[in-house]
């Protein structure tokens, strides 16, 4: 079927994972577009004698494979979609109400406790089922989870029987967790890595708190990859990251091998097989499909006549009764895939971990950062999904701009709350190309177009960003700090409001601070760019005393500190937006 074809016949019916309640409906992390309905390198044996032959000569041969399972679980915190329109902006809260002002807690718990039902209680009580089954035995049930930061906030909040099962899972030894994104956020592509390593450190945390668990291998949000990815990843202490096995990094080869980024040393990549993996996330219940149904048997004979070191099944996890639904026999399909895989004498299941102590790498990949960023979205598997036209871009603008100000704050609510609205999801709703991609972002958005979704985002991000600069005083221009005059003489450090000039004087070191100090750069930025005649003449007046070293520094961030807080004592008068 061509491509452009594929979604012209969408009905709920031969797709229960597409409904038509658009407000809780979850788009798929995957964000899959069918092929054509070939087995792409992965037939059916029966139609490969020489495989048959090959395997019937036993295990002489010892052609071994491993069958890695890893199944990704994300909800994300859905934006109110009447914020803008409904006239929401620019209401007077408390910091602590920003969770429940900015996004929809009814759609989110509802959204979650359906999948709950629908996916999660029993998907993992078939693995758990099927792990204790095969306890004794020499080939194991195994299987691998990569849970975002935000779908285990939203177990705590909504379900902690859940989170219960998944630390069963992790208890049994045969379950391996991932790290990623805490926030399943885009922070892997900004141009400075700190806040992507952050909130992976936020990511480990919190695993290690709730499931007691300390993850070796990465996934970055919808296996975002590029050079620059990996190599922070590895600086980071991982042993593995996982990325699309599309053709164009591949040049060739089969993503069924471990690989070595370009420019690294220790970490490995493994690859996922889209084709094997589609097949199960997007084409289980396509009734178009000429190998519909999809048995167990017929999907283990596919991967026992597939050639490789691994195979990387790497689904979302609504899969398996969210987005196919129950009744299409996708939980029983899981329930006896194990037991047909096993039956093979060269088949094992494996985590990635195991996997990377295995097998050396088959050769390096290269993937650059400028303009070659791959991932698993739609039919160009890049990142245009989130950045591909002017809406998303000037969403992610305005979010990117933020971060210094919110971390000159230092205040944790302000973080948190800028990190939700960094949540990849929100840059998804906005996608507008058509064909078979437009469809899907369409079927799976909470908004009713791209422009809604953009308009809800927008003003949120412009109500928060008010919020912030009036309680940093932010500046209209930034205080840059050098040693002396010339670029080859800056610091590096950057102070963008009040309230970070304090930190930054501290940063910058006695020799910047008596520079600025003597050429009156303090007192001109507070005027020009704060606008604070004010805090101007304070400084000006510090000038006139001659004050140096040591005290000079605590002099100036004295007058900054109290002038803040006159300023707080004013705002909280006028303004009580906290």
């Amino acid at each position: 079927m061509p491509q452009s074809l594929l979604f012209s016949s969408f009905t709920t019916t031969q797709f229960p994972f597409i409904k038509s309640n658009k407000t809780l409906a979850r788009p798929l992390p995957h964000r899959c577009v069918p092929h054509n309905s070939t087995i792409h390198n992965a037939e059916s044996i029966d139609s490969k004698p020489e495989i048959i032959g090959l395997l019937s000569r036993g295990k002489e041969n010892r052609i071994l494979t491993d069958i890695v399972f890893v199944f990704e679980v994300h909800q994300p915190y859905r934006l109110k979609r009447d914020f803008f329109w409904e006239n929401r902006i620019f209401k007077r809260l408390k910091k602590e109400e920003f969770l429940d002002y900015y996004f929809d807690h009814e759609a989110n718990r509802e959204v979650f406790q359906r999948a709950c039902n629908k996916c999660y209680f029993p998907s993992n009580r078939i693995l758990l089922d099927l792990i204790a089954k095969y306890r004794k035995e020499r080939k194991k049930v195994k299987v691998s989870f990569s849970l975002s930061g935000v779908f285990l906030e939203q177990c705590e909040m909504f379900n902690k029987d859940l989170l219960e099962t998944f630390k069963q899972l992790a208890e049994t030894g045969c379950v391996e967790f991932l790290d990623q994104t805490y926030y399943h956020s885009l922070a892997s592509l900004y141009p400075e890595k700190g806040e992507f390593v952050e909130q992976v450190k936020e990511h480990r945390q919190k695993m290690k708190s709730l499931l007691g668990y300390t993850p070796t291998v990465f996934e970055n949000t919808e296996l975002l990859y590029n050079n620059a990815v990996a190599k922070t990843v590895e600086e980071l202490g991982y042993r593995g990251i996982f990325t699309e096995g599309i053709e164009r990094i591949l040049h060739g080869e089969s993503p069924n091998y471990l690989y070595r980024p370009k420019n690294c040393e220790r970490i490995k990549i493994l690859l996922r097989n889209y084709k094997l993996t589609d097949d199960v996330g997007f084409r289980f219940s396509a009734r178009w499909w000429n190998e519909w149904p999809l048995t167990a048997d017929k999907y283990a004979n596919w991967l026992a006549g597939t050639p490789g070191n691994l195979i990387n099944v790497f689904p979302d996890y609504e899969t398996f009764g969210e987005h196919h639904w129950p009744e299409t026999g996708i939980h029983n399909f899981l329930k006896h895939l194990p037991e047909e895989i096993l039956k093979w004498w060269h088949l094992h299941m494996a985590t990635p971990s195991e996997v990377i102590d295995k097998y050396a790498t088959a050769g390096e990949i290269d993937v650059p950062e400028l303009g070659g960023t791959v991932s698993w979205a739609d039919l160009e598997r890049d990142a245009s999904c989130w950045l591909g036209n002017t809406m998303q871009w000037a969403y992610y603008t305005s979010l990117r701009k933020l971060e210094p100000l919110v971390k000159e704050s230092g205040d944790k609510e302000f973080l948190k709350t800028w990190r939700y609205f960094q949540i990849s999801d929100h840059l998804y709703y906005m996608f507008t190309a058509g064909g078979g991609p437009g469809e899907v972002h369409s079927y799976f958005s909470s908004f009713n177009s791209p422009a809604d979704a953009f308009v809800t985002a927008q003003a949120a991000i412009l109500d928060f960003e008010s919020r912030v600069r009036l309680a940093t005083a932010t500046a209209n221009e930034p205080f840059l700090f050098y040693v002396d005059e010339g670029e080859e003489n800056f610091t590096g450090v950057t102070a963008w409001s009040l309230r970070g000039i304090a930190k930054a004087i501290e940063k910058a070191g006695l020799k910047s601070v008596e520079f600025h100090f003597a050429r009156g750069d303090f007192e001109v930025w507070a005027e020009k760019s704060l606008r604070d005649k004010e805090l101007s003449r304070c400084l000006k007046q510090l000038r006139s005393t001659k004050c140096k070293g040591r005290r000079l520094k605590e002099a100036i961030v004295k007058i900054v500190n109290e002038r803040l807080e006159d300023l707080e004592n004013q705002t909280r008068e006028v303004a009580p937006y906290f």
